[in-house]
């Protein structure tokens, strides 16, 4: 993210969090709870998250901008990092987003822009998922992407896990929008990304293992879409743990549950269940009518909170409240400091 630009909100948006407190753990209804800590002192900015498709309960990040070309591979029963892969012949910009396609490739997204959107183009780097685990070194397929309409910041990448297709959601000031690249981007030439829906300002996104949800999360928020084709449908909005600089989001390989990410030293990932129609279509209620992780068949207790909004796990309608207020008031100031020269 933009470093002299959102400071502001980051340094108000990380007062509130210590006034407030984290959202309390596990409940008796199964919400929101920290599933690890990531210990590995040099994941300070942990920006994108993604469930590996070869090692179980492994986790992929990698820090914002001012790192270097490297993915971490984290053990979400230890929080140790098992693997540190570094992306041959890679200068990153500013890394926001990471993701993983049908076929198992990882896709890193150096999508942010630190000049408010104003790159002419920006990046997309593939390599395949290592199959051991440990330091190594990849080739990676580079692709060059540009936005229909102009440059935009960005930092959501998306891999639909049925079609391979990528999405990017944008993030600037006037808003945000979902852009679709090409059935198969092209290695040579220019991907140009096209709009294909208005979302919300986000700061990551996912989509579940059987393509038929996409969720889009901000610092403080969260929002599920059901997905046909390219035409998201607005579900509702999900619980989200308070977190100090909320930046990622991934769903668990069975689909139900998504795990959320935070910038930070010693960042917490918190694991939040899903219930009813936020679970994609391959997750089943079992005979009872349970989701099994959540929320009988998405009703009961804390469920009309969840959909409006607030959470039914600790943090209070006040305190969301508070934390957006300040987020809207920073922004605000952030615009006017804009015209000014740094």
């Amino acid at each position: 993210m933009p470093r002299s630009r959102i400071v502001l909100a980051a340094s108000v948006a990380a007062a509130a969090f210590a006034v407030l407190g984290p959202v309390p753990g596990a409940v008796a209804d199964g919400g929101p709870a920290v599933a690890f800590t990531i210990s590995d002192p040099r994941i300070t900015e942990s920006s994108g998250l993604a469930a590996s498709h070869l090692h179980k309960g492994v986790y992929w990040t990698h820090n914002d901008s001012d790192d270097g070309p490297y993915v971490y591979a984290v053990d979400s029963a230890t929080g140790k990092t098992v693997a540190r892969v570094t992306m041959r012949g890679i200068d990153p910009r500013d890394v926001e987003a990471i993701s993983i396609g049908p076929d198992g490739d990882i896709y890193v997204g150096d999508i942010g822009d630190n000049l408010g959107g104003t790159w002419p183009h920006v990046w997309i780097y593939r390599f395949a998922e290592p199959k051991q685990l440990g330091n190594t070194t990849v080739d990676v397929v580079r692709y060059t992407v540009q936005y229909e309409g102009g440059p935009r910041n960005a930092e959501a990448l998306m891999v639909h896990p049925k079609t391979g297709r990528v999405y990017i959601a944008s993030k600037n000031e006037d808003g945000g929008a979902l852009y679709a690249g090409p059935k198969k981007l092209s290695p040579k030439g220019v991907n140009v990304f096209r709009k294909i829906a208005e979302v919300p300002w986000v700061t990551d996104g996912s989509f579940s293992p059987d393509g038929t949800r996409l969720v889009l999360r901000g610092y403080f928020w969260a929002t599920a879409w059901r997905w046909s084709g390219d035409a998201p449908t607005k579900i509702g909005s999900l619980d989200v743990p308070m977190q100090r600089q909320g930046e990622s989001v991934a769903f668990t390989p069975d689909g139900r549950a998504l795990m959320y990410g935070s910038e930070g030293k010693n960042s917490e990932v918190w694991r939040a269940p899903l219930n009813g129609e936020d679970l994609p279509d391959s997750v089943a209620p079992d005979a009872t009518g349970s989701t099994g992780t959540g929320r009988p068949g998405g009703g009961g207790p804390g469920a009309d909170a969840a959909k409006d909004g607030s959470s039914g796990h600790g943090a209070t309608v006040v305190g969301f409240a508070v934390l957006a207020a300040i987020f809207v008031g920073a922004t605000g100031l952030r615009r006017i400091l804009r015209r000014r020269p740094d």
